[in-house]
């Protein structure tokens, strides 16, 4: 059985996603020929949306993603934070290493979440709201991958951020809306990448498949 949908709603999301794609924003032409529409109908979205202020124009007249959308992503982060927290207290337990969720947030890296292994005497502690600058460290650098589109599965880095400490993390991929990853931190002099890499790409995955 097909669902029904509202065709104005969902033009109106394409409107958002589109714009979102384009940090140099889109003109009225250009947007209309996305959506396959005439410029009747999307001056209609243009206007509704600014008036939630989810769009807005600059002086030439290009169209942006709007100020709205930051209190309509600020109720994101506590439900991806709850959605994680599984996830990285399994992966927490699985490698005995601190177990993250970093997010970007414009051009920084904020830590969102975090899970300690309870059976090792020693471990990085890792505050969550900490925050450094994109993409410094495994975490701003598999950001970075997941934005690039980068097959490459995990980024680590060893003394970065932290003196000592190990990193790694894996982008979370399809995650509409939000640059994120997953990774670990450990005082271990050495990492064993092979074993513990695809633990977190798989970690990285679980995430996206509860968020969808």
């Amino acid at each position: 059985m097909v669902s029904e949908t509202s065709q104005t709603l969902d033009r109106g999301c394409r409107v958002l996603l589109a714009l979102a794609e384009e940090p140099d924003g889109l003109t009225v032409t250009e947007l209309a020929g996305r959506l396959a529409v005439n410029r009747t109908v999307t001056y209609r979205l243009i206007s509704t949306l600014e008036q939630h202020a989810l769009i807005r124009r600059d002086a030439r007249g290009r169209l942006f993603i709007g100020l709205g959308i930051v209190h309509l992503a600020a109720a994101v982060q506590p439900a991806l934070r709850d959605l994680a927290m599984p996830v990285l207290r399994r992966l927490a337990e699985e490698t005995g290493c601190t177990a993250y969720l970093a997010v970007a947030d414009g051009e920084e890296v904020l830590a969102l979440a975090v899970a300690e292994p309870s059976y090792t005497d020693l471990y990085v502690a890792y505050r969550v709201g900490a925050r450094h600058p994109m993409p410094t460290g495994a975490s701003g650098r598999a950001i970075q991958l997941g934005r690039d589109g980068s097959t490459t599965p995990y980024a680590t880095t060893h003394g970065e951020r932290y003196p000592g400490a190990t990193s790694l993390a894996a982008p979370i991929r399809d995650l509409a809306g939000v640059d994120a990853c997953i990774g670990i931190l450990t005082l271990a002099p050495e990492l064993d990448a092979d074993t513990v890499g695809p633990q977190v790409v798989d970690a990285a995955a679980a995430l996206a498949s509860r968020v969808q």
